[in-house]
């Protein structure tokens, strides 16, 4: 994320004239070494950009230089504000910065950069146990910036079945679920999530993309995502929890835990979701000192069944 860093630091050299170190390093919440070697950057990079040493001293701009954001290119500007977005691991000082410049570029980009700041959600939960993919997947990029440019793409596609078929799509955002990327588009048969790994040729067509004005990637993901949970986890466990152990069902459980109202006894309703009934009642079976299992009548069943094994192995 240096690249954001350094547009940042630019900034405050054209609103304050002069900044130290230490005055960089607070702002972007860096270290004042690295606040150092950004600021060397700069000047390495071609930016106008000189210390002053002594007391009173810092960065300057040579002639109070400043940026003409006129001369950015659309891919620049696109860029530049891909690192303004939800998925940005810049703080929040600093995406804001960013966020301002889109009012300083000329009418042609300023879409393209406004699309680039939503275009991508990071959702750092793995499904399950997936396999960890180190590159990015081949069409990441084609994929982004149909997306960006809003574009209809022709899509080659390969299921788990391993059956490749065509179809045209409408591309709305990139999502990163743990190390897999997904493509949330809309089809002929309403919105679907491609993996784009699974991507086998991308064709823009050059039609633009027919985008639902109230649509926002990160509450569409999120939808998505919780469908995905429950199909993964269809069986439900109802039990009463005691209020002390809720914060330790909600480290071992995370979003497969749903947390009801309280009973008249002071306890909560909670629902824990799994795939199989023995390996629930496995998982819940060392929680006897919080929790009491009130359902599924399976449920109970595998957990009396694990109770009269440990008392006969260790009674």
């Amino acid at each position: 994320m240096r690249a954001d860093r350094l547009m940042a630091i630019l900034l405050l050299l054209q609103r304050r004239e002069q900044v130290t170190a230490a005055e960089v390093a607070r702002e972007l919440e860096i270290s004042e070494r690295t606040a150092r070697r950004d600021l060397d950057a700069l000047g390495m990079a071609g930016v106008p950009v000189y210390s002053v040493q002594g007391r009173g001293g810092g960065w300057r701009l040579v002639g109070g230089a400043r940026t003409d954001l006129s001369g950015l290119t659309a891919g620049e500007a696109r860029a530049l504000f891909l690192v303004a977005g939800p998925a940005s691991a810049a703080t929040p000082a600093v995406k804001a910065a960013l966020r301002k410049l889109v009012h300083a570029l000329p009418e042609p980009f300023r879409v393209q950069a406004e699309a680039a700041a939503s275009s991508l959600v990071l959702d750092p939960q793995r499904w399950g146990s997936s396999r960890v993919e180190h590159r990015p997947p081949r069409f990441l990029d084609e994929l982004q910036d149909a997306v960006i440019r809003g574009v209809q793409v022709r899509l080659g596609y390969v299921d788990r079945e391993h059956t490749e078929t065509e179809r045209t799509v409408h591309p709305l955002g990139i999502v990163a679920k743990g190390p897999s990327w997904y493509l949330v588009a809309n089809t002929e048969a309403g919105r679907r999530t491609f993996r784009i790994d699974r991507v086998s040729s991308v064709d823009p067509t050059g039609d633009p993309v027919h985008r639902p004005e109230d649509f926002d990637l990160a509450e569409s993901w999120r939808a998505i995502a919780d469908e995905v949970d429950r199909k993964r986890t269809p069986l439900e466990a109802r039990a009463v929890c005691a209020p002390h152990g809720i914060g330790v069902l909600r480290m071992g459980f995370g979003s497969r835990l749903e947390v009801g109202g309280s009973t008249t006894d002071g306890r909560i309703e909670i629902v824990i979701r799994g795939n199989d009934e023995s390996i629930l009642a496995g998982e819940l079976a060392g929680l006897i000192e919080w929790i009491e299992v009130t359902g599924p009548a399976g449920v109970r069943d595998h957990l009396a069944s694990i109770g009269n094994a440990l008392v006969e192995r260790y009674g």
